[in-house]
């Protein structure tokens, strides 16, 4: 098992851990600053370093029995099981894909009641699919996200019991793809303070502390993705 530190400290750039299997599947560590790919969000790369060796992190997925794989290039020299390392993100991709996040967060409170039907994360465009029969003007999307951003609303993650998803099903966003369930625990990613949030989601992905590091952003396109499917895509300008 891989402590996620990313989770609750999504700014952490590097951390030393141990080494608790290596192959060429990938490296497996106590503890990790990447994040796995997964919810739309790429996998981070970066690099490991040891005493007399060093190595490129590529990709980072997940691994059998909640390990994190950090997978590196065929035939990279690998640090045997029981080595201590130093694990350091690319933080300026990191940086960006957090930005892109939470920046897929507004879009939905921009579209409040819009379903979200699938998205993908970049570190220069992202994408959100929503079923939405009648979007509004690509000038008024962007207006709208740029004041949220400009408003540095807080953004912070919260633990809560399964029972409050059954409670309020309104906060799954997301029509084909669901929160984990069975581990007791959900994770919400709340953006804005006080008793009514900008928005208020499950989301297991990395995001900034304040929307005001996003800084501005440009909706490029909306675009028709079937009778009520429309794909919004959005860059870091």
């Amino acid at each position: 098992m891989t402590e996620r530190m990313f989770d609750d400290s999504p700014a952490l750039q590097r951390t030393t851990a141990t080494v608790l299997a290596a192959g060429p599947e990938g490296v497996v560590l106590d503890r990790t600053v990447f994040y796995a790919r997964s919810g739309g969000q790429p996998g981070d790369t970066g690099r490991l370093r040891w005493a007399g060796g060093e190595v490129a992190v590529t990709d980072t997925v997940k691994g059998e029995a909640n390990g994190i794989l950090h997978m590196v290039a065929p035939g990279a020299a690998l640090p045997p099981p029981g080595t201590a390392v130093e694990a350091e993100l690319d933080w300026p991709r990191r940086q960006a894909l957090m930005r892109m996040h939470t920046t897929l967060h507004l879009l939905c409170a921009v579209l409040p009641g819009a379903a979200v039907t699938g998205g993908q994360i970049g570190a220069d465009r992202s994408r959100l699919d929503l079923d939405l029969p009648n979007p509004p003007p690509r000038e008024e999307v962007q207006a709208g996200l740029n004041a949220l951003i400009a408003a540095d609303h807080p953004v912070r993650s919260e633990w809560v019991d399964e029972a409050v998803l059954d409670a309020n099903p309104d906060l799954v966003r997301t029509l084909s793809v669901k929160p984990p369930r069975g581990a007791g625990m959900v994770r919400l990613v709340r953006v804005g303070a006080g008793a009514t949030p900008v928005d208020l989601q499950p989301c297991g992905g990395t995001h900034v502390a304040r929307t005001g590091e996003i800084g501005p952003v440009a909706v490029m396109k909306i675009e028709n993705k079937g009778r009520q499917n429309r794909r919004i895509v959005v860059a870091l300008a």
